[in-house]
């Protein structure tokens, strides 16, 4: 009975050792091809943000420029084209360190008993057209620390009406991310920021002419319509200190980030 109860105690022993190990050093790749056929979009160059950090990433289905100080993207840009919404069913990766940040994104452990939600920037509902776009999503610099409340309510109904606008109005350029300020609260050992706002920008263009709507959402649930979160790009510029649209002539941004109408866009 003494040798069954060893054999069971070593057993259990090697079991908890190999899942502290998981939990804590595993990170396993994306099991996909980086160059299949996906319908990918470029993102219109003159409506890119500044980097203010200078660490601008480029991956094959969005970019985004990373904050080292706050260890998250300061803005995530990407294309949403009709082509791209597609109800394929997609198997869940991991989450894992993004390769192309040179400082190394935050470790996705950082988030763990956080009571925060690893939110994305980039939906990976956004991306399901194909294996590697959708795993691209799952690189911890496309994510944020979110309150499960308003990343399952407000945030989700925004994500939402982003993709029944991209069905009407057809392809649709975005711009994403928290508001990154000074003396905000941190999670886990590297000190991930958490926002108190979130912002999203939604361009598109017709025969040469852009229309945008920005929204700058407080980090709590909300039941209020998201017609009440609309504020100008110049607003999201002033909480923000990016400057957005900098490649575009001077007279376009201008009208561009002071356009707070929302007759242009279905709510």
């Amino acid at each position: 009975m003494s040798k069954n109860r060893l054999i069971y105690t070593v057993l259990l022993t090697i079991c908890l050792i190999v899942f502290w190990w998981f939990e804590n050093f595993y990170s396993p790749g994306f099991p996909s091809d980086e160059h299949s056929n996906a319908p990918s979009l470029p993102f219109n160059e003159q409506l890119l943000p500044k980097s203010t950090t200078g660490s601008f990433v480029r991956h094959m289905h969005y970019m985004l420029s990373y904050s080292e100080d706050h260890e998250q993207a300061e803005w995530v840009a990407y294309t949403l084209s009709p082509l791209h919404l597609t109800y394929d069913d997609r198997k869940r990766p991991y989450f894992i360190e993004d390769p192309k940040v040179r400082t190394k994104s935050a470790d996705w452990r950082n988030y763990k008993g956080s009571g925060y939600d690893r939110g994305h920037l980039c939906p990976a509902g956004d991306r399901r057209f194909s294996e590697f776009a959708y795993n691209e999503t799952f690189y911890t610099s496309n994510i944020s620390p979110q309150n499960k409340e308003f990343n399952a309510g407000v945030w989700n109904r925004l994500e939402m009406k982003v993709r029944q606008w991209c069905k009407k109005y057809n392809t649709l350029h975005i711009i994403t991310g928290g508001v990154l300020t000074d003396g905000l609260k941190e999670i886990g050992d590297e000190a991930v920021d958490v926002p108190d706002y979130f912002y999203k920008i939604v361009v598109r263009e017709k025969k040469g002419v852009f229309t945008s709507i920005a929204f700058l959402l407080p980090h709590r649930e909300s039941n209020r319509p998201l017609a009440d979160f609309v504020v100008t790009v110049d607003d999201v510029e002033k909480m923000t200190g990016i400057d957005f649209f900098e490649a575009m002539p001077l007279v376009e941004e201008e009208v561009l980030e002071k356009q707070i109408t929302t007759s242009n866009w279905t709510f």
